[in-house]
């Protein structure tokens, strides 16, 4: 397994009028090549999942193995040298004041010790053109332009690059298309599943749209007070509808109903 995140326990401000208890249980494992999208409503603990496999906070109880080894005590800047990450807001995990082959150039070489120099190879730069025309939107021919001068999606696209540029054993997605407008976001979208195809990545991908999570991606997850009532695949996945959906849901004793955000994104 890529990935197995078992039995795990996250309650937030525990003994306190504020007590959260966002996993109860949950437990998701990901084969090498497995793309499984993950939605759930308001509090189902989806994202609380995801950011435990990160390493973002220690969970009270269960293990989260990557690869093999046992990261469940490791902090989030250890685990990072296997995980790429995407995350909802569109100004995360780029340096906007950066130019776009400054921003690729730290990817390229994370997890490497740092050095200074004053100018990048030819070769180098070569190779960054060609990964951004393969996303079509131009990027390619702006490798000067500082980043914090990208729309959105052209900053969502670039993270994709970055946080894949060196083959992560895990692509983690947090609901990385949920701050733009729907036209970009569809963008994103191919663009995500070209990127995941073409590299043969185990990813997990965080939606709160139940038309993403049944047209992307070879498994479905559902979760619902903090854990995983539904995991559909194969021809059963590829048969999904939003109404089946929502029938499997109750049938399988989901209690919080989906909003109307999940539903008619």
């Amino acid at each position: 397994m890529m990935l197995e995140a078992l039995n795990l326990f996250k309650t937030f401000n525990p003994g306190t009028a504020n007590a959260n208890t966002a996993l109860q249980g949950a437990s998701l494992t990901l084969k090498e090549g497995d793309f499984v999208t993950v939605i759930g409503g308001n509090g189902a603990g989806k994202s609380t999942l995801l950011n435990a496999v990160a390493g973002v906070f220690p969970v009270d109880a269960g293990s989260i193995v990557i690869d093999g080894l046992d990261v469940t005590a490791l902090p989030e800047h250890r685990r990072a040298q296997w995980l790429g990450r995407v995350f909802q807001d569109p100004m995360m995990g780029t340096a906007s004041k950066m130019l776009i082959y400054e921003n690729l150039s730290l990817a390229a070489r994370r997890g490497q010790k740092r050095t200074l120099r004053w100018a990048f190879p030819k070769d180098e730069l070569n190779s960054y053109r060609e990964l951004l025309a393969s996303l079509g939107l131009g990027l390619e021919d702006r490798l000067a332009t500082r980043v914090g001068l990208l729309s959105g999606g052209q900053r969502q696209a670039l993270t994709l690059i970055m946080a894949t540029l060196k083959r992560p054993k895990l692509l983690l997605l947090d609901e990385h298309t949920a701050a733009l407008d729907p036209k970009t976001a569809q963008k994103v979208l191919e663009i995500t599943d070209k990127i995941i195809s073409e590299n043969s990545l185990t990813t997990m991908m965080v939606t709160h749209n139940m038309r993403d999570a049944i047209r992307h991606g070879n498994r479905l997850v559902m979760m619902d007070g903090g854990r995983v009532i539904l995991d559909i695949s194969g021809e059963e996945k590829q048969k999904l509808t939003v109404d089946s959906l929502l029938e499997r849901f109750f049938t399988a004793g989901g209690e919080e109903m989906p909003s109307d955000r999940m539903i008619l994104s």
